[in-house]
C-alpha cells in the first residue's frame, strides 16, 4: 500500500477544484453540488463549504443515491439505499456538479446521470472527482479532478475521509502489473 494523497494534499485538491468550478461557472449562484454516497457526499459538502467561503454566499449541495440505477444491481449483494437530498431550489435549469471520490470505469456516473434524469432537468451537468484512476469503460470524463492516479486494473484506490474513517488519505493497494 502506498499513500498517494495525504490530508494536506486532499485539502489542496478540494480547494483547487472549488476555485475551478467557480471560475468555469462564473460564480456559484446557479450551482448545485450533488455528492454520490458515501464519500462523494462528504466531498460535496466540503467543496460547497470552501466555495461558500470564497463567494460569501451559501452554495447549494445535496446527495444523489444511485443504487437502484446501477447496471450491476443483480450481480452485487443487496445494499441499503442512501437518502437522496435535493436542495430546496431543486435542480431544474441549474448547473449541477456531480461529486464522487474515485472515477474508474464511468459506470457509477452513468447511473448518476440516470438518477438525475428522474429528478429534473438541469441546465448543465459537470463532474468533479477527487481521484481519476483511468480505465474508462464508458465515454465519461471528469471536468474537475483532484489527482490523476494511473493504476493497473488489479490495483484499488482507497479513499479515507475523516467524517467516516477518522482520517483523510488516499492510498493505492495491490501490485502494478
Amino acid at each position: 500500500m502506498s499513500v498517494a494523497l495525504s490530508a494536506p494534499d486532499i485539502k489542496r485538491a478540494l480547494t483547487r477544484i472549488s476555485h475551478e468550478i467557480l471560475e468555469k461557472n462564473q460564480g456559484g449562484s446557479s450551482l448545485v453540488l450533488l455528492g454520490i454516497p458515501t464519500r462523494g457526499a462528504h466531498l460535496a459538502h466540503r467543496i460547497a463549504s470552501i466555495m461558500s467561503e470564497i463567494e460569501g454566499t451559501e452554495i447549494a449541495y445535496g446527495t444523489l443515491d444511485i443504487t437502484l440505477f446501477r447496471d450491476d444491481l443483480r450481480l452485487r449483494a443487496p445494499k441499503a439505499i442512501m437518502p437522496t437530498t435535493i436542495p430546496s431550489g431543486g435542480i431544474h435549469d441549474r448547473d449541477v456538479i456531480l461529486v464522487d471520490d474515485v472515477l474508474f470505469s464511468g459506470r457509477t456516473i452513468r447511473s448518476a446521470l440516470d438518477a438525475l434524469g428522474e429528478i429534473g432537468r438541469p441546465r448543465t451537468v459537470q463532474l468533479a472527482a477527487l481521484v481519476d484512476r483511468g480505465h474508462r469503460e464508458l465515454p465519461i470524463k471528469a471536468d474537475f479532478v483532484g489527482k490523476n492516479l494511473p493504476t493497473s486494473k488489479s490495483q484499488s484506490v482507497r479513499v479515507l475521509l475523516s467524517e467516516i474513517d477518522g482520517k483523510d488519505e488516499v492510498s493505492i493497494e495491490g501490485e502494478a502489473n
